[in-house]
């Protein structure tokens, strides 16, 4: 009987990733990885996926599932490479876009930019209507006026139109009447209705969302079609599922209609690969720490499970600085990115000191190191020049580096400016990356009230093994895993999520005061909206659901996620809610205030599904000789005790078996990643090939 494959892509801002799979035994098969193509990804998906199948002797149409992640939404955002966007809104509503909330994020900076809308204020068009809080209609929508800014649209050639209406998400009568007006008018326009794209209120927030679906509809439709055109070519027949921001998973189909679930598509399944992983080496809690070609992420996994934000910012001005980008109100896992990856371009600032990113190299041109033209110092030519990267074997020896052009860069760009060696300035670089990625990752653990030194962290990403040990030693953490695999870690992460449907809906109501009729009537209508999106899926049947509400104490700003695990509430469930929230306030914020009311805003309905089944296969601990895997050593840069190269064993992480156990310094090469162990790092190595590494905080040098 022919095998049956499952096949999982990522593609990423420098790397598109593909991890193969045996559907019978649920392990594994191959990896590989690719430059990612910037103009059109498909072709570095199609090419990609033909090589992979091609190195495990096999063929498309033995591949019974596939699923995708990709970085396509984010990049249209921020790139503005998206489709031309019209704006139909309730009269006196036009400028809402640029109104926002009114509340600067640096309160020092009377002048701090904004990213600029999506929409151009020209292309933002009003219809007289009003609907009232409550859903009841105030004044009629005038459809011969819709009719006439329709048209308007339409000549100056916009290819999607985003409808939000005041208070649609009570009563989106007047946005699905507009919706029919311009598929009638002109069907070749893509709409978004903010009252299926973000039902809740915050009229800049939900306009701001459905402008971006609006805006990158045409985009991501292509780009699937496309996809989905080669692979039928190949000979792959079956559905194409992609990586939602929330976790899930979710069909070609459904992605299309809704793109702006996808802005975190990549993160989110690195996300779930750390959870994956976690469990598999018995560690509730860890630190996904995730490092590719263009930026790092980290997310606590508290639990088994990372946590879901209701919302996430897009395009940022300032990458650290909430508030300073586009909100979209998306269900999304709870990750931040904490730095720079390896592409990212090193330079000396107009203070004079170092400076990393946001600026990256990417595929094209590139590190110097690539030899494809790139000039600019990046994270991988440090990395090259310290001796951490094999110029011969990285991509596993099917791309060459040049540390000649890296030693250039680095020297021209940072060196002369700081009047160090290159070797110094490698150094700088490297150590500055791990300190602000530390930093930033020290804050996300502490507003979650988790202690950095209670977790382990797991390291993935091309980038990620090379720097995670100085960055865990820096937290102060003392655990690090690096799978087998983890420059494709985020591709596996895919395999393990669930499909997933994440359904919100608005109702401000204090808990003591609530229309109990009228919220079983919001769950009946998610429950059907749930049941049409997984009809004719394989298994729908045992869908399964799960409820949280978004609370807060009456008049306060900020509301709190809280998990129901009992199912739908009810009117009897009122105390059990408030115990809920006050233990989960409690838990974000170390104490809850008490007598005061609490108030619930949005309700969450959450529909899942099992997803593929995939397993790693154990093998029995034996004690084994890490000398077999040593493939010779070379001289690779360490600060402490003493700075300098050093020579430094180095192993092939292919043939360290379960039961191997070494200390630093070492190096341990795969194909799409390298592991930098430094001195007071031990290192053994599990039954699923995980590297464990333990550090000595107290007397690790490097």
């Amino acid at each position: 009987m022919p095998k049956r494959y499952a096949m999982s892509v990522d593609v990423g801002g420098t790397f598109t990733d593909f991890v193969l799979c045996d559907m019978d035994a649920g392990a594994t098969v191959a990896f590989h990885k690719v430059l990612t193509d910037a103009e059109r990804p498909a072709r570095a998906v199609i090419a990609g996926w033909e090589e992979l199948l091609a190195m495990a002797g096999a063929s498309s149409d033995q591949v019974q599932y596939a699923v995708h992640s990709t970085t396509i939404v984010t990049n249209a955002i921020v790139a503005r490479t998206g489709a031309k966007t019209g704006l139909l809104t309730t009269s006196g509503f036009r400028d809402v876009l640029e109104i926002g909330i009114e509340q600067i994020y640096d309160i020092y900076d009377l002048f701090a930019p904004y990213p600029p809308p999506l929409i151009p204020r020209h292309l933002r068009l009003e219809v007289p209507e009003r609907v009232t809080r409550d859903g009841e209609v105030l004044q009629p929508l005038d459809e011969a006026a819709v009719r006439t800014q329709v048209d308007v649209l339409r000549t100056a050639g916009v290819r999607a139109i985003a409808v939000s209406l005041i208070h649609a998400y009570r009563n989106p009568d007047h946005e699905r009447r507009i919706a029919a007006i311009v598929t009638e008018m002109a069907p070749e326009i893509a709409v978004s209705l903010s009252s299926r794209v973000a039902p809740v209120m915050g009229e800049y927030e939900r306009t701001s969302t459905v402008a971006a679906d609006a805006y990158v509809k045409p985009l991501l439709r292509h780009y699937v079609t496309d996809l989905l055109d080669h692979l039928r070519r190949l000979g792959y027949r079956r559905p194409l599922y992609l990586m939602l921001s929330s976790g899930g998973i979710t069909t070609a189909e459904a992605a299309i209609e809704f793109p702006v679930r996808l802005l975190e598509s990549g993160p989110a399944a690195g996300a779930f690969a750390a959870s994956f992983y976690g469990q598999t080496t018995g560690n509730e809690h860890v630190l996904s720490f995730d490092m590719g070609g263009t930026t790092a992420k980290a997310c606590l996994i508290a639990r088994g499970r990372p946590g879901v934000a209701g919302m996430l910012e897009a395009d940022r001005v300032h990458r650290f600085k909430p508030g300073s980008g586009l909100p979209i109100m998306a269900p999304t896992v709870a990750l931040i990115e904490i730095g720079a990856g390896g592409g990212s371009i090193a330079r000396v600032n107009e203070l004079g000191l170092l400076s990393i990113g946001p600026e990256s190299a990417e595929a094209n041109p590139g590190p110097a190191s690539y030899g494809l033209g790139g000039e600019q110092p990046t994270v991988t030519d440090a990395n090259t020049l310290l001796g951490y990267l094999d110029p011969g074997y990285f991509l596993g020896g099917r791309m060459v580096l040049q540390p000649e052009l890296a030693a250039r860069a680095v020297g021209r760009f940072v060196g002369s400016g700081l009047n160090l060696s290159p070797t110094e300035a490698a150094w700088g670089i490297h150590a500055t990356v791990n300190e602000n990625m530390a930093q930033a990752a020290r804050t996300h653990l502490i507003e979650r009230n988790q202690d950095p030194r209670q977790v382990a962290m797991v390291a993935f990403g091309g980038a990620g093994p090379a720097h995670a040990v100085e960055v865990a030693r820096i937290l102060g953490i003392r655990r690090v895993i690096a799978p087998l695999g983890a420059g494709v870690a985020s591709a596996i992460g895919a395999l393990t999520a669930p499909m997933a449907l994440p359904l919100v809906r608005s109702y401000m109501t204090l808990l003591d005061a609530a229309d109990w009729d009228h919220v079983r009537a919001l769950y009946d209508g998610m429950r059907d909206e749930a049941e049409r999106a997984f009809a004719g899926v394989t298994g729908a049947e045992s869908v399964r659901y799960g409820a949280a509400l978004d609370m807060r104490f009456a008049g306060q700003y900020h509301e709190l996620r809280v998990a129901l695990p009992g199912g739908v509430p009810e009117r009897e469930h009122v105390a059990e809610l408030a115990a809920a929230f006050q233990a989960g306030y409690t838990a974000e914020y170390g104490r809850a205030p008490g007598g005061l009311p609490v108030e619930i805003l949005n309700w969450h309905l959450t529909a899942e599904l099992p997803g593929f089944a995939f397993n790693l296969a154990k093998e029995p601990r034996r004690e084994a000789d890490p000398n077999g895997a040593r493939k010779g050593e070379r001289a690779v840069y360490f600060r402490r005790p003493e700075p300098g190269y050093r020579p430094c064993p180095v192993y092939d992480r292919y043939g360290l078996n379960p039961g191997a156990a070494f200390a630093g310094p070492a190096i341990v090469e795969e194909r799409e990643a390298t592991v930098v162990i430094p001195p007071g790092c031990r290192v053994v190595v599990d039954g699923y090939r995980n590297l464990l590494m333990s550090l000595e905080q107290d007397g690790m040098a490097r």
